[in-house]
């Protein structure tokens, strides 16, 4: 214990140091978020995650490029009927602090993830039932009910050391990342940098830089500024609207590809509204340009959407197609069903969130004026927009979405079912869509075990619900990394957006 408290003092000391104390990084890297805290379980966002992932290990890990499921943790796991799991643990890891890894670490952290003061990782916390740890390096989970994307999960359930974190002062725990991950933490001034130094003793081995920084910069002029100017290496989020020029700097590298996250349209079919009628749904979808809204809007920086689950995802299917742009028919559609004069829609959606989402919305807003509709815009920042949709507020609107699982069957119970707290379904169904076959296709698919057999099923609820237009898949965002060239950074973007410097040569 006197070992731990001394590197403790010694930590605390480093991260005292000014600024001016620290020598330039090896390795320098701007991102478009901020990290919200250091505690890996207080956010489930995309920009948290990527950050926590430098400083600690899940039981699994997604690697670069194609993202599949690989031993992190955890050396082997099997799913050993519809509710039982088991891992097998690595032995000879060691927290940043010095503290051995066992299983005692992954029991503690899975049940403080279950603990809203800690964690908004309930969803998969809450989903377990019991624990076992019948060995130092063997883990047994008991969920309460099948769930086939359990191990997909894996890579993002962060691990903390048991000793270190039960007592901690909320703030500490908060502000200093103890994990087994490939750097350990060193500073971070919020609203300037994270820098991180590279874990010599790392169970991968040490990775190429020794120092680096994470630089969170929001605002898009002064990213494209810290590119022009050679202070960054990496820049993750090169700005659509500056892609022209700067793709014609010489000394930039830009790479470009599509993202795991579909940009869609939520619609609602709910008794009473216009829009139960498949018909009306159906001409909303007819009425969006899409290809236009990729081509004007997003710069081209966008890929046409026929579904939401994008191809890694057990239960993307090739054969779906989008229904095509056709205004004429969505109006007869509309008259059809009994509003040939149309009827006044409001189309709700976040400013800040999502590449030119306020544009998509103004963009989608014109065309169905164009059909007759009475049109009324409701943007607003996030912070707002999503409480609202967690109130069931709005019956059509703008959102975003790609599954961390890598399986459809976890967001089609987020995204598809009937809203459900006590079962944990529909959690962001925001606007109350639910189709009953629907549902008992989704509670029928969790059951199944074979992989073959699953991904028919995910495919089946996925085609199912493009025929009822229970949504309507606009584009894939366009992923845009910029890299310093003549430093020999051999840089391959993740398809989770992650920043993990391990992976970077």
């Amino acid at each position: 214990m006197k070992r731990l408290a001394l590197k403790g003092l010694l930590l605390f000391t480093i991260t005292a140091l000014p600024t001016s104390a620290l020598a330039a990084a090896d390795l320098v890297i701007a991102t478009d978020a901020p990290p919200k805290s250091m505690n890996p379980h207080a956010y489930s966002s995309d920009a948290n995650l990527s950050y926590m992932s430098n400083f600690f290990d899940g039981l699994l890990q997604r690697k670069s490029p194609d993202g599949k499921l690989a031993p992190a943790l955890a050396t082997g796991w099997e799913r050993v009927d519809g509710v039982t799991w088991k891992f097998t643990l690595r032995e000879g890891v060691k927290f940043h602090n010095g503290n051995a890894f066992d299983s005692a670490d992954v029991k503690f952290t899975f049940t403080r993830m279950k603990d809203p003061k800690f964690s908004k990782l309930l969803n998969i916390a809450n989903s377990i039932e019991a624990i076992e740890t019948p060995d130092a390096y063997t883990v047994i989970f008991k969920t309460k009910k099948p769930v086939p994307w359990f191990a997909n999960t894996m890579h993002q359930n962060f691990i903390v050391d048991k000793e270190s974190s039960e007592n901690r002062d909320s703030g500490d725990y908060n502000t200093r990342p103890i994990g087994t991950g490939a750097y350990t933490f060193v500073e971070w001034v919020k609203g300037s940098y994270i820098r991180m130094q590279a874990n010599p003793d790392y169970w991968e081995g040490e990775p190429k830089y020794k120092t680096v920084d994470i630089r969170p910069i929001t605002e898009e002029s002064t990213r494209f500024a810290a590119l022009a100017g050679k202070q960054v290496d990496i820049v993750n989020g090169v700005p659509v609207t500056l892609y022209d020029k700067i793709q014609n700097m010489p000394h930039i590298e830009l790479i470009s590809q599509a993202a795991r996250r579909a940009i869609y349209m939520d619609i609602t079919n709910k008794p009473g509204t216009p829009f139960e009628d498949i018909r009306v749904r159906q001409a909303i979808a007819h009425a969006i340009n899409e290809e236009q809204i990729i081509e004007k809007v997003m710069r081209g920086q966008a890929t046409l959407a026929h579904q939401v689950p994008d191809v890694p995802t057990i239960g993307y299917d090739e054969t779906l197609k989008r229904l095509d742009y056709n205004p004429e028919k969505a109006k007869q559609l509309l008259k059809d069903a009994g509003y040939p004069d149309g009827f006044e829609i409001t189309i709700a959606g976040p400013n800040d969130r999502y590449i030119n989402d306020e544009k998509i919305c103004e963009a989608v807003a014109k065309y169905l004026a164009k059909i007759g509709l009475k049109v009324n815009l409701d943007v607003k920042p996030k912070s707002i927009f999503f409480d609202e949709i967690s109130e069931f507020k709005h019956h059509f609107y703008l959102i975003g979405w790609f599954d961390g699982s890598f399986d459809f069957g976890r967001s089609a119970e987020k995204l598809l079912h009937t809203p459900d707290p006590d079962k944990g379904m529909g959690v962001y169904n925001g606007t109350y869509y639910s189709n009953s076959d629907i549902d008992n296709m989704i509670i029928e698919s969790s059951s199944i075990i074979d992989f073959k057999e699953r991904e028919e099923a995910l495919q089946t609820v996925n085609r199912k619900s493009v025929e009822d237009v229970a949504w309507i898949p606009l584009h894939y965002q366009q992923d845009i990394f910029a890299v310093i060239k003549g430093k020999g950074i051999k840089f391959t973007p993740r398809s989770d957006r992650w920043i993990v410097v391990k992976e970077i040569m």
